[in-house]
């Protein structure tokens, strides 16, 4: 298994920002997290926030949940269903932050070529669908996006046997919408690939191989 690392450099200048400046905003994962070298599940994984971990916000794009991460050692975009700040003096979910919380809209990376369906430096395929909630805990006292708890889901730790097959047998990636993490669901048009001798499923999200729960259709392992 890798070691988690931070951001490697990502290549490209910095974003602009298209509003007032603001200040950057502190915020941390909820869960093990891939960084992205653009917003979208096709762009590939360059690095992982892993659960707990800060990191520094620069802004989100407008209407939309990505949003571009900064530190010394490079940049990215991560998803902010898996991201929380201190806003008000609370912990909340970035993705449901109010209005006022002064975090900035950015601009999107230049795709270049003028090809509007491509992605740069990555894969390119329709989205099939949604990921299903994820880790990040209940709403609480009616505010919305309010942490309330820690990472849900059960976890695991395949045998070598396993990832070997896994790699070895390796899908067609199937593109979701949203982020691979434990503890997040695969919606029913998913089809889920079944590994000898093994109670867990695997199928390709977003570029990675993650392992299923086939019951409840829960991820349970990401394979990094």
């Amino acid at each position: 298994m890798k070691t988690k690392l931070l951001l490697p450099t990502v290549a490209g200048a910095l974003l602009a920002l298209t509003g007032a400046a603001f200040a950057d905003t502190a915020v941390s994962a909820t869960t093990d997290l891939n960084v992205r070298a653009g917003p979208g599940p096709q762009y590939p994984v360059v690095g992982v926030l892993a659960a707990g971990q800060s990191t520094t916000l620069k802004g989100c794009l407008e209407n939309s949940k990505w949003c571009s991460v900064t530190e010394p050692s490079g940049q990215g975009w991560v998803y902010s269903d898996y991201l929380t700040a201190d806003i008000g003096g609370q912990q909340v979910v970035v993705t449901q932050r109010p209005a006022d919380a002064g975090i900035a809209v950015v601009a999107p990376p230049d795709k270049g070529g003028g090809d509007t369906g491509a992605v740069a430096g990555g894969a390119t395929g329709a989205i099939a669908g949604a990921i299903i909630g994820g880790p990040v805990g209940a709403a609480v006292g009616g505010a919305a996006g309010v942490i309330a708890g820690g990472a849900t889901g059960t976890v695991i730790d395949p045998p070598d046997k396993v990832r070997t097959y896994v790699m070895a047998n390796q899908a067609e990636p199937v593109y979701l919408e949203g982020e691979a993490v434990v503890g997040a669901g695969l919606p029913e048009n998913i089809e889920l690939r079944e590994i000898p001798d093994y109670e867990y499923r695997y199928v390709n999200v977003n570029g990675q191989p993650v392992l299923v729960e086939p019951d409840s259709r829960r991820i349970v392992y990401v394979m990094r």
